[in-house]
């Protein structure tokens, strides 16, 4: 389970190492500054989930700080609870004013405080699953639209330069042009083929499989692909492994999405290795791929399995496809990277058949509009 990041601007060290060592005991990740420039540059390299943005600051004080946060559009949605001495109206009105979105008189009382970052981090995340809810269904639409739109033009245009091609002497310097045509067409009859499975990727048919030879089964096919990029192949699979009923097709679509993404992810890279390892939960069978790519910057992160959207090297219609089957499996399909260091791509995927309520769930979101 991820573990919210709280980011404390507070000049007291006392006061930090008070908060430090009572939210890491909660089970928070927590990063520390200590003047107001300081917690500017923290928030945009750390990435939190909520700042504890204390008022009286040196260098920038939290009113001008939650200002320039709450200005920018990479930090604006991150919810800030402002500490002060001060008590007076008027400063909390300015609190509240330039942004933040609680307010706490010093001296305060820990559970207090604490049960009013739970309550943000709440709020937050049922705001960003329903802003992700409302931006699945407004690409899917998008995406049937241009699908349709696409297809037949480029099957149009591909066959004229086909018949061109095949006409022209073999010395005509056309030919050359026409199959730059053609090597295009494909590439985007392929992108749409993706749009396709995006727009079609709902579980078919269940049967009892097992994963480890699914993934052994996908590898054995990219040998090629492997040898070609140099990518060392490692693997770590639980044996035995239980069988699950799952969508045979479905679930080697996952895996060759998420090893294309990880193999352009190692192009150029001095070390490349490809490693997917399968474990036991409670409740899951873990299926763990990483690479030694290039990874993905903690910005993108939250944004990687959005179809149109791609950090270069991981991303676009592969992943949206992929993590929609998995979704419609009742798993959850989660991404950690360090940028220029590696990415790992962990999905979980339920021991049992989903509940009647979830399959329900699973087909209203994988529905065509």
């Amino acid at each position: 389970m991820k573990k919210n990041k709280i980011l404390i601007i507070e000049d007291s060290e006392d006061t930090v190492e008070i908060l430090r060592k009572r939210f890491r005991a909660d089970g928070y990740i927590t990063s520390e500054a200590y003047d107001g420039m300081e917690g500017l540059k923290k928030a945009s390299e750390f990435w939190p989930d909520i700042i504890i943005l204390d008022i009286m600051l040196p260098l920038l004080n939290g009113f001008e700080v939650c200002k320039r946060l709450k200005s920018d559009e990479r930090t604006r949605y991150i919810p800030i609870i402002m500490l002060t001495a001060k008590i007076d109206t008027a400063s909390k009105v300015t609190g509240l004013d330039v942004g933040g979105d609680d307010y706490l008189a010093k001296p305060f009382d820990y559970n207090e405080l604490a049960a009013r970052v739970r309550s943000l981090l709440g709020r937050k995340a049922a705001s960003e699953e329903l802003i992700e809810h409302e931006k699945s269904e407004a690409m899917e639409k998008m995406t049937t639209q241009m699908e349709h739109e696409i297809r037949n033009p480029l099957a149009i245009i591909g066959g004229l330069a086909r018949r061109v091609h095949e006409s022209l002497r073999d010395n005509d310097p056309g030919k050359k042009h026409l199959e730059v045509i053609m090597q295009n067409v494909k590439r985007l009859e392929h992108t749409t083929d993706r749009l396709l499975d995006l727009e079609i990727s709902v579980i078919t048919c269940r049967e009892q499989v097992n994963i480890n030879e699914i993934i052994m089964g996908v590898l054995e096919k990219n040998w090629a692909l492997f040898e070609e990029h140099q990518a060392e192949v490692i693997t770590d699979l639980k044996n035995p492994l239980p069988q699950i009923l799952a969508d045979r097709n479905q679930l080697r679509v996952v895996l060759i999405n998420i090893i294309d993404n990880a193999i352009e992810a190692l192009q150029g890279r001095p070390t490349r290795i490809l490693k997917i390892k399968t474990r036991l939960s409670d409740e899951c069978i873990v299926i763990e791929i990483s690479d030694t790519g290039s990874g993905i910057s903690e910005e993108h992160i939250k944004n990687i399995k959005h179809p149109f959207f791609t950090s270069k090297t991981y991303g676009g219609l592969g992943l949206a496809v992929a993590n929609k089957i998995v979704q419609a499996h009742g798993g959850q399909m989660n991404i950690t990277s360090e940028l220029l260091k590696w990415t790992k791509v962990t999905i979980n995927l339920p021991r049992k058949t989903p509940s009647k309520k979830l399959k329900k769930q699973a087909e209203d979101s994988n529905s065509t509009p």
